[in-house]
């Protein structure tokens, strides 16, 4: 009996517009249930290669107050360059997000960026690398 997927995360938000339009934005993401006046709103991520799906669930939680060493979500990309020319690009991603850093190749197997969503959630996009 082993773990075999993280089925879905769920960020507590406290600002359901600002995260939906953000998350909306997202090339491979799509609106599963609920939208930017939603208290909760699901995008569903579809991996062909294995036919299986996850989830990125928005909460709105009245009166948030988050502890700002949450962590990070790491997203896989077929091209973490592309999808960071993507968002330096979008006027109205720009402005909802903070870019962290340009992608970089890790000594693990990785290329990664990192930003922060409009509520400060680290979010990583990440490709493996030969």
């Amino acid at each position: 009996m082993n773990v075999q997927k993280i089925s879905a995360v769920t960020l507590k938000v406290k600002n359901m517009r600002n995260e939906w339009q953000f998350y909306s934005k997202i090339p491979g993401l799509s609106l599963s249930y609920g939208g930017p006046i939603s208290s909760f709103t699901s995008f569903e991520i579809k991996d062909d290669d294995s036919n299986s799906k996850s989830y990125i669930n928005l909460e709105y939680t009245k009166g948030l107050r988050r502890d700002t060493n949450f962590g990070r979500i790491i997203i896989y990309s077929r091209n973490v360059d592309t999808l960071y020319d993507y968002f330096k690009h979008d006027e109205d991603i720009r402005r909802l997000i903070t870019i962290k850093n340009k992608p970089v190749d890790g000594i693990w197997g990785e290329r990664y960026f990192h930003i922060l969503d409009p509520e400060e959630y680290e979010l990583s996009f990440a490709q493996l690398i030969s």
